[in-house]
């Protein structure tokens, strides 16, 4: 029971930290939060450790916990190791591909193409990113794209926010006509400029 909880604590908490809401510095106070998810500390304890293991907070001795700064210089790294792991992840799964994955690739590139604001497209976009992967089924690679998905979004948010307007991504779609064609390498190539383009 008390995981469930945990769980909705730590995806409320981390999509405000991603989008901003919560601002880096600012105090995770764990009474706060058990009093506005009605749960007790231990679960509240549990998400903040998951935020921390997510590198979105960090707990000080005798001061708490609080949102953890961002840092522009890091997103060149977090590109670059997306654009190193993602790849490896499309082509291994390739190798495993179905209709159904390639179906389910499909509608995650409607579902984003069709979001209405930043945050929606943002949670949408990282579901296609790991609707394409997860058919390499190589669960530690996959947590690791994971929490680069988490800091990219950050930077996304802190930096592109004002800018954002509905559109039709087109590099989602040349990905998906690859896997429909069994291609790896195209995949993996339109893969790795749509990564590079954030920069």
């Amino acid at each position: 029971m008390s995981a469930t909880i945990a769980d909705t604590i730590y995806h409320a908490l981390s999509e405000r930290i991603i989008t901003g809401s919560l601002p880096a510095g600012e105090k995770l106070r764990q009474d706060h939060i058990a009093r506005e998810f009605d749960a007790s500390h231990v679960p509240v304890r549990e998400a903040l450790l998951r935020l921390e293991a997510h590198g979105l907070a960090q707990s000080e001795p005798r001061r708490g916990t609080r949102v953890s700064a961002l840092n522009p210089a890091e997103i060149r790294e977090v590109i670059e190791m997306r654009v190193a792991l993602e790849v490896l992840a499309l082509t291994h799964a390739f190798a495993r591909l179905t209709p159904e994955d390639t179906a389910a690739a499909d509608a995650a590139r409607l579902a984003c193409d069709a979001a209405e604001d930043m945050a929606g497209w943002e949670r949408l976009n990282r579901a296609f990113h790991r609707v394409i992967l997860a058919p390499c089924a190589m669960p530690r690679l996959l947590a690791s794209i994971d929490d680069l998905h988490i800091a990219a979004a950050r930077h996304l948010f802190a930096n592109w926010q004002h800018q954002w307007t509905r559109r039709v991504d087109s590099d989602h779609a040349a990905i998906v006509q690859a896997m429909e064609r069994r291609d790896p390498a195209a995949a993996c190539e339109i893969l790795r400029r749509h990564l590079r383009r954030v920069r």
